[in-house]
């Protein structure tokens, strides 16, 4: 009897130690974790006072800002790239520049004093900080002239900063007391106690669908998990900025442009404007081309003429004067690096407009490296503020707009300058891979559709060739040389050839026979342009430019009156 006690005691006992064992199992299993993550962690800022945690939006930034002398700094990369790509550092001079549209702003590193134009004005702390080669800009004066808001948090030092506003984002508020978690489980580490009213702003991410968590990110910038049946009253709101953006003013004329450039060698080729224009028919704008780019320190050459000017302006013709980087020994990226030489060119530009009465100057840089497009944007933008201040027109000479072209950024030339040309030629040139038409119809078409995607219509000049390429094949390559439209309608009359129109590129095409080579040429005259001028003006852009003066048949500017009138 006691051994049937003594056993009946030890089943007990171990059917208790199973049941406490599968319960512990299971509560295990099933209880949430009660383990908290430190925000040192999760930030991974340990032992890192000096460092900021950028939250960016809702996510959580790579990039560290500094926290000096109380001050918040951000690279300058992490500025141009996110909140304001105005901002221009001159690593040559170590510099920081920016520009409003009337102002030039200026600061040394280290310093805590500015330039507006002229004018000095300081803050209380450095603008702008070199750290193991790394610029770093105050964020408070980044702030003056971003659109951004910032609010600052302690213990781990993190900055949450919004600079999107106007769209639509997610909100929501706590329903009760829980926990803000690592991972979207209830074993997840603890981040944050949440209280009850606390509003977080659901992140939508497709790619982490969880149904029963929600992801967010708290008000204090932590990104984690909530239980869905812990979220009430989700809601979009929009967030608006409190700073009011500046406005570019631009000068526009209340007609369309009739421009066609004057390509001037010499003083001599300046008599000849009267007896040029005189040929012409509605003609506004004439651009010869007088400035040169003369050296790395930004010196100018000129052919101006101030008889030419007068000239042009009885006969109602105003005049944009272009100015050129086809000297071949310039390195543009050692002249347009430089805020001095930027500066002394700029300068010189504008004294040259003022001394012959300029109406406008168009810049017609074609050498740019990519290397240097972030420094001519830089020079453009300081350009625009002087023309604007001076009332010169300020026009841009651009390719047609492509991969390899992007960055002469043509949609901050739509903001900052008052028109923006496309060379609408050159289609086929001289060391292409074969021959081939100046500007088909096509290409002609599909550079007005592709630069209308980043420049207002309002803004648009597409300019049209008077010239043609005749084409010799050979059995060493493809040569090309350049004609009038006349000269072109001559090499094929003297050759009997009759051109024959050709629908792909609408323009008359003619070849023939020489000496066992082969010579092609498609013809830009009356017809092809009026076919181009079509295209132009169904876009309603501001008008047409025409290179060059002097090659087209008089015919042609009764064609371009009946679509630039």
């Amino acid at each position: 009897m006691k051994q049937k006690i003594r056993l009946t005691i030890i089943g007990v006992i171990l059917f208790l130690a199973i049941a406490i064992t599968a319960g512990i199992t299971m509560y295990s299993k099933f209880a949430p974790s009660k383990k908290v993550m430190k925000l040192e962690d999760y930030y991974q800022t340990a032992g890192d006072d000096s460092s900021v945690v950028l939250v960016l939006q809702d996510k959580i930034y790579e990039q560290r800002g500094k926290l000096i002398d109380g001050q918040i700094y951000v690279d300058y990369d992490t500025v141009v790239t996110y909140f304001n790509k105005r901002f221009y550092w001159d690593d040559n001079e170590s510099l920081l520049l920016y520009t409003t549209p009337t102002e030039i702003i200026k600061t040394e590193v280290g310093s805590k004093d500015y330039y507006i134009n002229k004018s000095k004005k300081s803050m209380e702390y450095a603008i702008a900080k070199v750290e193991d080669g790394v610029v770093y800009i105050a964020l408070d004066y980044v702030k003056e002239y971003s659109n951004l808001e910032y609010t600052m948090y302690e213990d781990p030092n993190r900055v949450v900063i919004t600079y999107i506003f106007g769209e639509d984002y997610l909100f929501a508020d706590i329903k009760e007391a829980t926990q803000l978690r690592y991972k979207p489980s209830i074993k997840g580490d603890i981040l944050k106690q949440m209280k009850k009213g606390d509003r977080v702003q659901i992140i939508v991410d497709e790619e982490e669908v969880n149904k029963n968590f929600t992801k967010v990110i708290t008000e204090d910038g932590i990104i984690g998990y909530v239980k869905n049946s812990m979220t009430k009253n989700s809601y979009y709101e929009a967030t608006e900025s409190k700073m009011k953006e500046p406005e570019y003013t631009s000068i526009t004329k209340d007609h369309k442009i009739n421009m066609t450039f004057h390509q001037v060698t010499n003083q001599t080729a300046n008599n000849h404007v009267l007896e040029l224009l005189g040929n012409t028919k509605g003609v506004t704008t004439i651009s010869p081309t007088w400035f040169k780019v003369s050296s790395v320190e930004g010196n100018v050459d000129s052919l101006a003429s101030e008889t030419y000017v007068q000239r042009a302006h009885n006969y109602g013709v105003e005049v944009w004067a272009l100015v050129d980087d086809f000297t071949n020994a310039i390195d543009m990226s050692e002249l347009l690096s430089y805020t001095s030489r930027r500066e002394k060119l700029s300068n010189e530009l504008i004294a040259l407009a003022i001394k012959y009465n300029l109406d406008g100057l168009n810049m017609d840089f074609e050498k740019i490296p990519e290397a240097a497009g972030k420094d001519y944007i830089q020079f453009l933008r300081e350009m625009s503020v002087k023309c604007r201040n001076n009332g010169i027109i300020l026009s841009v000479d651009n390719y047609v707009p492509s991969a390899y072209t992007s960055y002469y950024d043509r949609e901050e030339q739509g903001i900052l300058v008052d028109y923006v040309i496309t060379m609408a030629y050159d289609e086929h040139i001289n060391g292409s891979d074969g021959s081939g038409s100046v500007a088909s119809i096509s290409f002609v078409s599909d550079a007005v559709t592709n630069v209308l995607k980043e420049v207002p219509a309002e803004k648009n000049i597409i300019a049209i060739p008077f010239y043609t390429r005749l084409w010799e094949e050979t059995a060493d390559g493809v040569t090309a040389k350049a004609y009038s439209m006349d000269q072109a309608q001559a090499i094929l009359d003297q050759n009997n050839v009759e051109a024959t129109w050709d629908e792909e590129t609408k323009q008359y095409y003619g070849e023939y026979e020489s000496s066992g080579n082969t010579y092609k040429i498609w013809l830009e005259e009356e017809k092809s342009l009026e076919e181009k001028l079509k295209v132009i003006s169904e876009n309603n852009v501001a008008g047409i430019a025409s290179w060059k003066l002097g090659l087209e048949r008089s015919n042609v500017w009764s064609v371009i009156l009946k679509y630039v009138n």
